[in-house]
């Protein structure tokens, strides 16, 4: 672990606050699922000081196609956007978003999967951050020194289409009416994975939209029959949200695989089963 480095994969705000002064980079991930107010223009008007801003889609993701809306980015493409973000190894890793921790999940993954060991999640995001009365700046942000990130991928568990349904517990991450197949607002076909059994991202969190307590996420986690030592997996809609159902099992102590191409890859094989109800 780097020097100054956190415990667990979420930080609060007066601890994040303690680290302005040099010793993490911080990651303005702000994004929306479907469209809404757009990331870059949220962080010009205000963000944590010294933040550096990363685009969902160019840089935390691949374009979409056969893998599904939101594949996995190429490695080379990753490490690039990490270094001008200002990203090393050796120091600690800040990130947050306003979207329920959603896409600062996605982030957090995807640097542990690349191999990064100190990335936090900022418990609350950008509304907890504001709320405290921490201080925000704005304007396109600085210019950061470049980091030295050496992107090596399998340092977090996948699973593949083809491995989905054998493990032992499946999650599907999104709203119980999109598990149960009464509405498909984005992909073409709707229903789940046969087999899969349903842990919507919203039951994560708290009425302040902080995360829950790790013997509550114990709990709620156990009632699916996710626990240490079994073996765990959570999907979506396209990969992205279902790493927020992977951060809340680390934080309950439970390590589950991602399968990144989700429901929007699963339903590009019509062959592949679909279960509803």
């Amino acid at each position: 672990m780097s020097a100054g480095s956190l415990v667990g994969p979420l930080v609060g705000v007066d601890e994040a606050a303690g680290l302005l002064l040099g010793s993490a980079s911080f990651l303005d991930v702000r994004y929306r699922m479907g469209g809404g107010p757009a990331g870059p223009e949220e962080y010009a008007a205000g963000h944590v000081p010294g933040a550096s801003y990363v685009d969902m889609d160019t840089a935390l993701a691949a374009p979409a196609g056969a893998g599904g809306r939101h594949p996995l980015p190429e490695t080379a493409v990753f490490e690039a956007a990490m270094r001008a973000a200002g990203v090393s190894a050796d120091r600690p890793v800040v990130v947050y978003d306003d979207w329920a921790g959603h896409a600062a999940a996605r982030c957090w993954w995807l640097l542990r999967f690349h191999g990064h060991e100190d990335v936090r999640v900022l418990d609350g995001g950008w509304s907890a951050w504001t709320a405290a009365g921490q201080p925000v700046e704005t304007g396109a942000g600085p210019v950061v020194e470049p980091g030295t990130f050496v992107a090596a991928p399998g340092a977090m568990p996948v699973v593949t289409a083809d491995e989905a349904r054998w493990v032992g517990v499946l999650i599907d991450a999104r709203a119980a009416v999109r598990f149960r197949g009464e509405t498909e607002p984005i992909d073409p076909v709707a229903g789940r994975i046969p087999g899969a059994v349903n842990v919507p991202t919203a039951l994560n969190l708290t009425d302040d939209g902080t995360f829950r307590s790790a013997g509550e996420l114990r709990e709620l986690y156990a009632a699916v029959g996710a626990t240490a030592g079994a073996s765990v997996a959570a999907y979506c809609g396209s990969g992205v949200t279902a790493a927020h159902d992977v951060l809340a099992l680390e934080v309950a102590g439970v390590t589950a695989a991602l399968y990144p191409g989700s429901w929007s890859e699963w339903i590009t094989d019509p062959s592949r089963p679909v279960e509803t109800g």
